[in-house]
């Protein structure tokens, strides 16, 4: 098996895709012209300025803004996911709309301010993050009861759906998706970031090869040495100490459930299984599980390696990444950070070729430098930051900074092994926040 990573923004055939464009009943984006006299005919308003004027005078825009079904600039379309605390739904921007540029639209309902404040928080998290492998937030949309999250769509579908449709990945597969969940978590634990809820249901396919950790509800700011006393995640991913300690060290527990996600990638299973909580504790604290003998012995030893009780005895993610069983594997690499706002736009002489072409869209939509300048300071909470953000992630996808793995053809013999597995048939694993201390 070879590896690599080809450039090009495109993102390939999506393995589960759940929205066509033809769904979304959206005009052609004309601009259109207003006015009674030649001279008022001959002034076209821009994009920008015709959705702003539709969203205060057009009947049907202003009936979806009132129903809920438009949030800001935002169509919203079915929903594609739920959990405890939020639903998700599709999301098509009326600026910036494109066949593969969708993004999701999680709803979160606000019950006081110490819950608000709850949802907000990881939010300054996710923008700390630039990676390939991490979804982006692009913008944060609030009314009086709801928080709405913007966020990027990865339309492939969840890891766990993929494995309870197809069983087990093969090793060679698994690799490849493996070191992407690695390296993500990686430049988390750089930024002293601790996600606290790594599972299948948390992966998502943005194209055939590549993955997208998301979902940072439960995501903290934890130092190596720091420690925490929250138990939050899912159960059948908690390290033995969540269950064991009154506290517990941050990246240990994200590592646990590194190793957790391999053992069901490869084996199409969960370590441990139990029918109730407090059997499913009994296991983890016990920490017997059995391997099956199609795994390779450097997978095997991996799995050991990361799934050790004592949590200063777990690989740490520098020798997961050097481990026998990743060799040959290319990781994909943090991105260089980018301006959250676009302020900086207006300085024209220090802007790079790719911020150039950023201000040019920008431009051609109709944000203005005087929209910029008076967008300073306003965060994710602004349309325009919203738009912004977008598009320079278009700019950054069509100039292949973020690559596409590629994958050849696996060995005849792991294609045999895969016969015959039977897919996944357990239920999805349900995020808690047992407590707060």
């Amino acid at each position: 098996m070879t590896t690599g990573y080809t450039n090009g923004g495109s993102l390939g055939k999506h393995r589960y895709s759940r929205w066509h464009r033809e769904d979304s009943g959206e005009d052609d984006g004309h601009q259109e012209c207003y006015g009674e006299g030649e001279e008022d005919r001959q002034h076209r308003l821009t994009p920008f300025e015709k959705l702003m004027q539709d969203m205060s005078q057009n009947e049907k825009v202003v009936k979806e803004l009132t129903l809920g079904k438009r949030i800001g600039f935002y169509r919203v379309r079915g929903e594609i996911g739920s959990g405890n605390f939020s639903q998700v739904k599709l999301g098509i921007h009326s600026l910036t709309k494109g066949v593969n540029f969708l993004m999701t639209v999680r709803i979160c309902h606000k019950e006081g301010r110490m819950k608000n404040r709850h949802l907000l928080a990881p939010l300054c998290l996710m923008e700390k993050l630039h990676h390939p492998n991490i979804i982006r937030l692009y913008e944060v949309v609030e009314t009086r009861s709801k928080l709405h999250l913007v966020m990027e769509y990865a339309g492939g579908g969840e890891l766990f759906t993929k494995i309870s449709i197809e069983g087990r990945m093969l090793e060679t597969e698994s690799k490849i998706i493996f070191s992407q969940i690695v390296s993500a978590v990686k430049h988390m634990h750089d930024n002293n970031i601790i996600h606290r809820d790594l599972k299948a249901e948390n992966v998502f396919y943005a194209s055939n090869t590549c993955v997208k950790v998301g979902d940072f509800g439960f995501s903290t700011i934890s130092k190596r040495d720091e420690t925490l006393n929250t138990f939050c995640g899912s159960p059948p991913y908690a390290a033995p100490e969540l269950f064991r300690d009154e506290n517990y060290i941050g990246i240990y527990v994200d590592i646990w459930a590194l190793g957790i996600l391999l053992y069901f990638m490869t084996t199409g299973i969960m370590p441990f299984r139990a029918d109730t909580v407090a059997k499913l504790k009994k296991c983890i604290l016990e920490g017997t599980y059995s391997l099956p003998p199609c795994l390779s012995e450097a997978c095997q030893k991996l799995i050991k390696g990361v799934l050790q009780p004592v949590p200063t005895e777990r690989y740490s993610v520098k020798l997961i990444m050097n481990s026998e069983w990743m060799q040959g594997v290319q990781y994909p690499k943090p991105l260089q950070p980018f301006k959250l706002e676009p302020k900086y736009l207006s300085d024209t002489n220090t802007l790079k070729e790719e911020e150039i072409e950023v201000k040019n869209i920008l431009e051609e939509l109709g944000i203005t430098e005087e929209h910029i300048q008076n967008n300073q300071g306003r965060d994710a909470r602004s349309s325009i930051t919203g738009v912004y953000r977008i598009v320079l992630h278009k700019v950054q996808k069509k100039r292949a900074l973020e690559c596409v793995p590629i994958m050849s053809h696996p060995d005849p013999k792991e294609q045999d092994l895969r016969r015959g597995i039977s897919p996944y048939s357990g239920l999805k694993h349900t995020s808690k926040l047992c407590s707060i201390l």
